[in-house]
């Protein structure tokens, strides 16, 4: 970033003195009177000022100029390019989102609970700007829909795209997990995190969920579990051909003994969202766990200004010398 300062300030002092000075001399210049005596007067009658008389002041503009510009060159201005590096403890963190049908249920108002889940989680992206996030998104089966990154924007923009399974293909909670510890494995980060948010139990894939915190657990690897929804029966939409949309009403099945015991082999939390509110102060929480220590080193490099004032003001005084003693030469 560059930026511009004055070495010794205070003298700009002077400069705000210089401006009354010319305003008194100009004063004085209007009220002195001058004369001479000449034998006759008609023939200066009708003559018009010449263009040395209109530009008698210019002298003194260029002398004040040049004082101007040398007191602004004393104050030392100096141009910056100042710099900062940024040294953080690094955190790196796998979002690891549930997208099942089962996510349709609008038990977390005003929007189902994969609508919720993916505002909640936006809400904790943009709250990490220092630190890498991917995602992996899981029904049946598991992808990942953005790896490690630094760019949000990027990051929010696919979240943004993750919509519901089309048809009911199961739950996978050990297979999404593993995708994410295999991004993370490989991490240099001081840290590496996975936030683990579904609304099932795992009945698919080929890694069951103890096995993948075993493996978290390995890798040195944090998991944080979010079980999402109400207790009981939930209503979930369903696209009737003859009476449209409507609701059932289903009971959930949310295996919190699993989500339990995968935060506790990983030394993590889990946490149970109930409402829209409760999954907000979820992710506050689970963000005032994972801190990342930001240090900011500053650099400035200044270069003086000094001669690209001196040398104008210099010409000022030269060209000013000049004029007063040859074109706009004044008698006495």
């Amino acid at each position: 970033m560059s930026t511009l300062r004055l070495d010794t300030p205070w003298l700009l002092i002077v400069a705000v003195v210089v401006p009354v000075l010319l305003y008194l001399r100009f004063r004085h210049e209007r009220t002195r009177r001058s004369s001479f005596r000449y034998s006759d007067l008609g023939i200066l009658h009708g003559a018009g000022a010449t263009l040395a008389a209109k530009l008698h002041f210019l002298p003194h503009v260029l002398r004040w100029t040049a004082l101007v510009l040398l007191v602004v060159a004393f104050a030392r201005p100096q141009a910056g390019h100042t710099e900062e590096e940024m040294l953080t403890r690094g955190i790196d963190i796998m979002m690891v989102l549930d997208n099942s049908t089962s996510m349709a249920a609008e038990d977390l108002r005003p929007h189902n609970r994969l609508a919720v889940a993916k505002e909640s989680v936006a809400a904790f992206i943009q709250g990490r700007k220092n630190d890498r996030m991917g995602l992996v998104v899981f029904a049946g089966r598991g992808y990942t829909a953005c790896p490690l990154t630094l760019d949000t924007d990027v990051l929010l923009g696919l979240l943004s795209t993750v919509e519901l399974a089309q048809k009911d293909e199961g739950t996978a909670i050990g297979m999404g997990l593993s995708l994410a510890l295999n991004r993370l494995r490989s991490s240099d980060a001081q840290s590496k995190v996975a936030v683990l948010l579904t609304d099932g139990r795992n009945n698919r894939g080929e890694i069951d969920p103890s096995t993948a915190a075993a493996l978290a657990k390995t890798f040195g690897i944090k998991v944080y579990t979010v079980g999402v929804g109400t207790r009981g029966e939930v209503p979930y939409p369903v696209e009737d051909p003859v009476l449209g949309k409507r609701y059932v009403y289903l009971r959930a099945d949310l295996d919190e003994d699993t989500l339990q015991g995968i935060a506790s082999a990983t030394g993590g939390r889990y946490f149970r969202a109930t409402d829209r509110d409760s999954l907000v102060e979820i992710f506050k929480e689970i963000d005032s766990f994972e801190k990342t220590d930001i240090k900011v080193r500053h650099y400035a490099r200044w270069s003086e200004l000094f001669p690209w004032l001196t040398w104008p003001a210099l010409g000022l005084l030269a060209l000013e010398t000049g004029l007063a003693h040859t074109r706009l030469r004044r008698l006495p």
